[in-house]
């Protein structure tokens, strides 16, 4: 059960956010008190109580309270009023602040996200989101593992993180063609003049172009349903499009198979690439798992 359009129009923002937050602790911790609002949105007394009114005019069903605790409780009927994402509320949660969440329910450990060894440099973000956002260009001087430290002119469009480190996705005006960059190996950068449209973001062909990519479980496992499991497939694949200028990263992050025959070690490749056709769409298969054979 969802809020309808229509009364959701009604309401205002601080009124959808309260409700929401109400929403959101009986839905995750199963209760919640009128003090936790108060301390969330520093509210007194009598708007909390209008709002857990509004909440439970609205939906009924959903919680109940009891007088000996003085909390309101989850119901067996209990259905969100608002979308939830799971997956942002474990990313929140594995966050050290939480000083978003009632005092009370902030004493667990409820999720642990993975270290991250790789983080942006300082004042590296600020200068190329300006120069993204006024479609600039910059002069750096970029170390690379091939050529060393040179200097370069570049025009950034966008950040990417590829799930172990952050690109800037940038035309070269060295190489005349759109190339990413890792974050960190960008020194001095400083903003130059606006770039001309054939280096900004609409002329980057392979972050335009599309592909549409079917994953299934690697034909080695001895019980595909777990992975199938894992991905939310639909009868044994799952389909996805993504640009053809990060395809290649997150094969790697993914870790799929992309050989003609499935023949890397499934151990290592949990997943495999359903149509390999896709990629006679691509230039460069470098990144791709098995893609290129001896």
């Amino acid at each position: 059960m969802q809020i309808p359009n229509t009364l959701q129009a009604q309401l205002t923002q601080p009124q959808q956010q309260r409700l929401r937050f109400i929403d959101f602790c009986l839905y995750y911790f199963g209760e919640i008190a009128r003090a936790d609002l108060i301390a969330r949105f520093q509210t007194g007394l009598a708007s909390c109580t209008r709002d857990l009114a509004l909440y439970k005019e609205m939906a009924p069903q959903n919680l109940e309270l009891r007088h000996q605790t003085k909390l309101y409780y989850r119901t067996a009927e209990f259905s969100p009023l608002f979308l939830h994402d799971d997956a942002v509320v474990l990313n929140r949660l594995s966050e050290s602040a939480t000083d978003w969440l009632p005092e009370r329910l902030q004493q667990h450990n409820y999720s642990l996200d993975a270290i991250r060894l790789l983080k942006p440099r300082s004042g590296l973000v600020p200068v190329l989101l300006q120069a993204i956002y006024q479609q600039q260009a910059v002069l750096c001087r970029y170390v690379s593992l091939s050529s060393g430290e040179q200097q370069r002119e570049l025009v950034p469009h966008t950040m990417i993180n590829n799930g172990h480190r952050w690109h800037v996705r940038a035309f070269d005006r060295k190489s005349g063609q759109f190339r990413d960059f890792v974050l960190n190996r960008l020194l001095e950068v400083k903003p130059l003049h606006s770039a001309p449209m054939a280096e900004q973001r609409s002329a980057d062909i392979a972050w335009q172009q599309l592909c549409v990519i079917r994953l299934k479980p690697h034909p080695g496992h001895l019980y595909p349903q777990a992975i199938e499991l894992d991905y939310g497939m639909q009868q044994g694949t799952l389909e996805l499009e993504i640009r053809s200028a990060v395809l290649g990263y997150l094969m790697q992050q993914w870790q799929v198979d992309c050989s003609p025959d499935a023949s890397l070690d499934y151990k290592q490749y949990p997943l495999a690439l359903a149509n390999h056709e896709v990629l006679t769409q691509l230039t460069d298969l470098t990144l791709f798992p098995g893609a290129i054979q001896a």
